[in-house]
């Protein structure tokens, strides 16, 4: 019992799910005491009951097309992160790397942070018109400005003992970059694009308030809230925002340990000292969201065959759901299977060679 309230004590699996679910429960008793009744202690204009935040998707699904708006507003989300990731990695590790560029523009790079965002939303409409091209650089720039001084910064934290013993060893500067600077570069830069993604979800909203007629959840907020005083679809849709954050989160990290082994192994190494092995409970879990994964990538595929040939039925819903951002889901989804068919070929390969090492050890 005292290790519940021991500073940074560590809980086990079940009581963490145990405490978990039980401040769930503290969070919705509270709130249903305080909305419920004809003279509720808040009023339903300000916080609705959590019934009414429930039954509202059903309004939002019949009456405002809450499907569509949610994958057009995932197609920015994921349009603008790549634009952002492909611009901000090449041009850190070109400023990071090589003092030309970092004496002349690492201090701009480092003061572009302090632009305010929402002030800059008239220049972005300026250059590109209200569309979508617009939200997706708007997003990508919002992303950039903090991601790019990362990048630089994780260059710099590279330790000198790696660095010395690719020089020891005879290595060259792209030799040195491949097999020193990128891999401890990008793993710990996964964490810092995770961290982002909360950031990028306030900039898609800023972004869709500007042309509600275009759609989106920041836009379906702004017309039930403003136009319709309906709060229950308000709290609905940012309860669906934070449901979508979580499995981004989490797909995050799945990616993070299949991309950098390193680091997972290296997590549990140290966690695994004195604390007993993986619970059942989270093998399951883990195997099951492997499985939703691989079921997504399937979904993906079927959709995607159909999208260019109408083998199945006709309609392209792809297009349909993510619009102009279709070439962002087309992207991620062909570089993750590319990647695992990567890991195939290289465990294949590697099988191959063992028995032959295997006989020539013997």
């Amino acid at each position: 019992m005292m290790s519940l309230f021991k500073l940074r004590g560590t809980l086990n699996s079940s009581l963490t799910i145990l405490l978990g679910i039980g401040g769930v429960i503290v969070v919705l008793a509270g709130w249903t005491m305080l909305t419920m009744g004809k003279s509720p202690v808040v009023s339903s204009a300000i916080l609705p009951h959590p019934l009414r935040v429930l039954t509202s998707f059903g309004d939002l699904y019949r009456d405002n097309e809450i499907v569509k708006n949610t994958f057009h507003s995932l197609g920015i989300n994921l349009a603008g992160y790549l634009e952002a990731i492909l611009i901000s990695i090449p041009l850190g590790f070109l400023i990071g790397l090589i003092p030309f560029f970092r004496g002349g523009f690492q201090r701009q790079v480092e003061s572009i942070r302090y632009i305010p965002l929402t002030a800059v939303t008239g220049l972005f409409i300026v250059w590109f018109g209200v569309g979508t091209d617009m939200k997706v650089h708007f997003l990508a720039f919002g992303i950039m400005i903090y991601l790019l001084p990362v990048v630089i910064q994780r260059i710099d934290e590279v330790e000198d003992v790696y660095l010395k013993t690719v020089y020891t060893l005879g290595a060259n500067a792209w030799q040195t970059i491949r097999t020193v600077y990128i891999p401890s570069v990008l793993s710990r830069l996964s964490d810092d694009i995770r961290v982002l993604t909360a950031i990028s979800w306030t900039y898609i909203i800023v972004a869709e308030n500007i042309d509600s007629s275009q759609g989106g959840i920041g836009a379906l907020i702004w017309r039930v809230g403003q136009r319709q005083g309906r709060m229950d679809k308000v709290f609905a849709l940012l309860f669906l925002i934070i449901l979508i954050g979580v499995i981004q989160d989490r797909l995050f990290s799945r990616a993070d340990r299949s991309l950098f082994p390193f680091k997972a192994f290296a997590l549990r190494a140290s966690e695994s000292q004195g604390k007993p092995n993986t619970s059942s409970g989270q093998m399951i879990l883990q195997f099951l969201g492997q499985v939703g994964l691989w079921i997504l990538v399937g979904v993906y595929a079927f959709l995607a065959v159909n999208e260019w040939t109408q083998l199945f039925f006709q309609g392209r819903v792809l297009a349909n759901l993510f619009g102009d951002t279709i070439w962002a889901v087309h992207l991620l989804f062909i570089s993750y299977i590319g990647f695992r068919v990567y890991q195939w070929w290289s465990g294949r390969q590697s099988a191959l060679h063992l028995p032959t090492l295997n006989r020539g050890s013997n």
